[in-house]
């Protein structure tokens, strides 16, 4: 999935590879509603119809369907870090992940004193990327505020083995994971190795801007 690559007009979202060909679909809310299961979590979906989720079956080499959140769509954050009213896409269990790029910085220099080369920061695949920051600076804020939304951090992000897969070429190494064990572990879960903040909007809705300004509200002790 890595080596597709995705595109947005007004109102279409397009799926393309070079070898492949492209295809695509119409952003509205119209047609059938589909069950969907993320994980634990069952929510009512939209099919985005049979000439995508065709061409993406082809692509990939397996059945699948291409489906979108709706009306109808409702799926609760993690009720461990969740309040009424938080609510989450398709992401794993949180709707934004923030990480500062000194942080990733300093991984580097880790994994460079290895004689490895450095990841890149789509291997995190983060929402909101920090400039200015000191390392990990991001792990003890409680809640900021960018521009007029405000946010609140649910939690170190456990990385699985996604981490490892380049964005480019779809083929797996051992970095970041092998370096980030090594410094990175959940003193709580130790076989959870973390990078990168979960985010939940406190504001549910707004928008961000690239060079927007981040303010700290609060800081865990």
């Amino acid at each position: 999935m890595a080596l597709v690559g995705t595109g947005l007009t007004t109102n279409r979202l397009i799926l393309s590879h070079p070898s492949h060909g492209s295809v695509s679909v119409g952003l509205s809310d119209e047609g059938p509603s589909l069950r969907v299961q993320v994980w634990r979590d069952s929510a009512v979906a939209i099919h985005c119809g049979n000439e995508i989720s065709g061409w993406l079956s082809d692509f990939l080499g397996h059945p699948c369907h291409l489906v979108r959140t709706g009306s109808g769509y409702q799926r609760p954050v993690n009720p461990d870090h969740a309040k009424p009213g938080d609510e989450v896409s398709f992401a794993d269990g949180y709707p934004l992940l923030a990480i500062g790029e000194s942080s990733l910085a300093d991984l580097n220099d880790r994994i460079q004193e290895k004689g490895e080369d450095p990841v890149p920061i789509d291997r995190f695949r983060p929402n909101l990327i920090i400039a200015d920051s000191k390392p990990y600076a991001e792990d003890r804020w409680r809640r900021f505020k960018v521009g007029s939304s405000a946010f609140r951090t649910a939690g170190a992000c456990a990385r699985c083995i996604i981490t490892t897969t380049d964005q480019h070429t779809a083929e797996r190494g051992l970095e970041p994971l092998r370096t980030l064990a090594t410094y990175r572990r959940d003193p709580e879960q130790p076989t959870h190795i973390n990078f990168g903040m979960n985010l939940i909007n406190e504001s549910k809705s707004g928008s961000l801007r690239l060079g927007d300004t981040i303010s700290p509200t609060g800081a865990h002790p």
